[in-house]
């Protein structure tokens, strides 16, 4: 009964429009109270949720972002990244998927990728003639790839959530080659699609305007080699690793791009502030649910239902992946890494799938979730930039949600994507 409870609650809530941070929490407290136990439960399990050292990442790795988004970088990839293949057909839309993918890699953050990018990219691709479909779908799909990358802050949230069973440092190395599989495949669907309506190609500009605008875009792209280059050879941890991250990411706007000024420099500290808030609230209500889960057995309970529709691997990974993408088209990011890794993961392990590959699963169905609706939070802020409804944009959406269930496809099923740079740069034994 009290399973029951927590989980009519919490979809109740969420059916009647309750932010998702409100409804975890309210329904974890509805069923404390319907158990009888200790108000002071509830304050207990959210302190020990968010008092993790560990999650001094995530307001750094955070303000990296901002830091990013507002000092100007994203002018200086766009340029990289329309020099390299702006020639092909359909050069701007190539050009913008290389472009959310490095700006991703120095972000972190699908939504702040997004934002810099589609600010940049969806004006220019419409300008040039390119449906606003098209510019819309291309750069919201590009950007989930910063999800993977080793400045996402998702990734500290899902080796917290997966209680100790995996290494940050392990996540943050696994996500490289994924990111570059979701880029491929992204690369092929707009293409594909530039070859259909016969979107023109641009006109190469020649080897040293490529060599001059990489010089311009690399201190911004070298963040990502900071970062892994400092964790594997020891000189700081993967949770320090987010404080360099900020002291470089200041550095390089305020003294080498000279392009961060100091309103810009505010709204960055106070979007990140903002951001970091949220994060933490759903941190802490979370832990809530996760110990309410745990004391009714929620885990176990899911296995045991799996195994009577299959034991075959495959099968339950394809399970996993339906749940995962069901939940994340109404659930935050955050949120449903949070929830759902004590759940999943066990059984994902029991059925032979390494914890970092599954977080590799788990990321991915999380950041196909931000371009769903009713949530779809990348998508409304690409809808709002290039002034078009959601509708419009589902319409024409399938090639490139085929791009990404390819991607997730690959990932789950070759577990070699997400471990041999783990096993090769870290000597990881999983």
């Amino acid at each position: 009964m009290e399973l029951i409870i927590l989980g009519a609650t919490f979809f109740g809530f969420l059916v009647l429009g309750v932010p998702v941070a409100f409804a975890i929490g309210l329904s974890a407290i509805c069923t404390i109270f319907y158990e009888g136990l200790p108000v002071a439960v509830i304050f207990q399990q959210m302190m020990s949720g968010m008092n993790i050292f560990s999650f001094l990442a995530i307001p750094f790795f955070v303000f990296s972002g901002e830091l990013m988004l507002h000092g100007g970088v994203a002018d200086k990839i766009v340029q990289l990244a329309k020099n390299l293949v702006g020639h092909i057909r359909g050069g701007l839309g190539m050009s913008n998927v290389v472009a959310c993918t490095l700006f991703g890699g120095v972000s972190g953050s699908p939504v702040a990728d997004v934002s810099a990018m589609g600010a940049v990219m969806i004006p220019m691709m419409k300008k040039e003639g390119f449906d606003t479909d098209y510019a819309v779908n291309v750069t919201t799909h590009a950007s989930l790839v910063g999800a993977l990358m080793p400045t996402s802050h998702n990734m500290i949230i899902y080796a917290l959530a997966a209680g100790g069973k995996v290494s940050i440092g392990a996540l943050i190395a696994a996500g490289l080659l994924p990111a570059l599989v979701l880029m491929v495949c992204m690369l092929v669907a707009a293409y594909a699609v530039a070859v259909k309506r016969g979107y023109p190609a641009g006109k190469f500009p020649g080897w040293p305007a490529v060599f001059r605008s990489f010089a311009a875009a690399l201190p911004g792209l070298l963040i990502v080699g900071i970062i892994l280059s400092g964790i594997l050879s020891g000189v700081f941890t993967a949770t320090e690793s987010a404080a360099v991250a900020v002291t470089y990411t200041i550095l390089l706007t305020f003294f080498i791009y000279r392009t961060m000024t100091l309103p810009n420099f505010l709204g960055a500290a106070a979007k990140a502030v903002k951001t970091t808030g949220v994060v933490l609230l759903l941190i802490g209500v979370s832990t809530m649910f996760q110990y309410l889960m745990g004391l009714y057995e929620v885990a176990d309970f899911a296995g045991e239902m799996m195994s009577r529709v299959s034991t075959q691997p495959w099968v339950i990974f394809l399970l996993i992946n339906v749940i995962l993408f069901v939940l994340g088209t109404f659930m935050d990011m955050a949120a449903t890494i949070l929830i759902c890794t004590p759940i999943f993961l066990p059984i994902a392990m029991k059925a032979g799938m390494d914890p970092v590959q599954f977080g590799m699963l788990m990321l991915i169905n999380c950041a196909l979730g931000l371009n769903t609706p009713p949530v779809g939070t990348t998508q409304f802020v690409g809808c709002a930039i290039g002034g078009i409804s959601v509708g419009a944009v589902m319409r024409t959406i399938l090639p490139f949600y085929a791009a990404l269930i390819a991607a997730l496809m690959f990932v789950t099923y070759v577990p070699a994507f997400s471990l041999w740079l783990p096993r090769l740069l870290m000597g990881y034994k999983g």
